[in-house]
């Protein structure tokens, strides 16, 4: 897609989502109050790391062990209502990441490595934020797609580099590399409670462009430094 949007980090990622929502967003609810919500965003990340410049001054490190460990723990961790890491890996009985580990061994021209974190009839309060992941092997390397149906974009980075731990998991099993990350966001959003304080962010890092490294033009001309 000649028109499909490309970050180099996460934390340049991150600033794009949550201007996007700034800017092009209107008020709607949700369950835990007033939210701005913007039109479905499609994208590709290459860099996902926790010592991404960005999100060492912007982020929130204290919440990193809770976030990544939805995705590793099988058990439900509060204040969450569902755990990605049990439905990656005992979904119904079924270690998904094993599933499409061997689908693609066998296949590694396929298409079908495509997963589902979700079960028909569940409790509608239940149903994760992260609905797919598809994986697909291309030019020796594991590309994955990740499709959410609803995004907090304020947290949105901590959910994404524990999402690349997932892929390099099944790269290591088919003993690849990882490529991109695609990611699909249907309904990205701010809670109008967060929203002076991603107005802020906003405004810092422009200011103070954090990081070192080759500076490159992200996807709306904005210079941000990647790792």
């Amino acid at each position: 897609m000649s028109d499909l949007l490309r970050f180099a980090s996460c934390g340049e990622t991150w600033i794009w989502l949550m201007r996007h929502v700034t800017h092009n967003g209107g008020p709607a609810l949700d369950d835990r109050g007033p939210i701005i919500e913007a039109p479905a965003v499609l994208f590709e990340v290459t860099g996902l790391a926790w010592d991404d410049p960005v999100l060492k001054c912007y982020g929130d490190a204290g919440k990193i062990p809770l976030y990544s460990s939805k995705f590793s723990e099988r058990s439900i961790v509060p204040p969450f209502k569902y755990s990605y890491g049990g439905r990656l890996r005992q979904f119904l009985g079924v270690d998904q990441l094993g599933w499409v580990a061997d689908v693609l061994r066998a296949k590694p021209y396929t298409k079908s490595g495509w997963i589902s974190l979700t079960a028909p009839g569940e409790p509608p309060d239940a149903v994760p934020c992260l609905t797919s992941l598809a994986f697909r092997l291309r030019a020796g390397r594991l590309v994955m797609t990740a499709a959410f149906r609803s995004q907090n974009v304020f947290t949105s980075y901590l959910n994404y580099v524990p999402l690349r731990g997932i892929q390099s998991e099944v790269a290591d099993d088919l003993m690849v590399g990882c490529g991109s990350m695609r990611i699909f966001v249907d309904v990205p959003h701010i809670y109008t409670a967060d929203e002076a304080t991603v107005g802020e962010i906003l405004q810092l890092s422009e200011r103070d462009g954090p990081g070192e490294g080759e500076a490159v033009p992200g996807p709306d001309h904005r210079i941000c430094p990647i790792p």
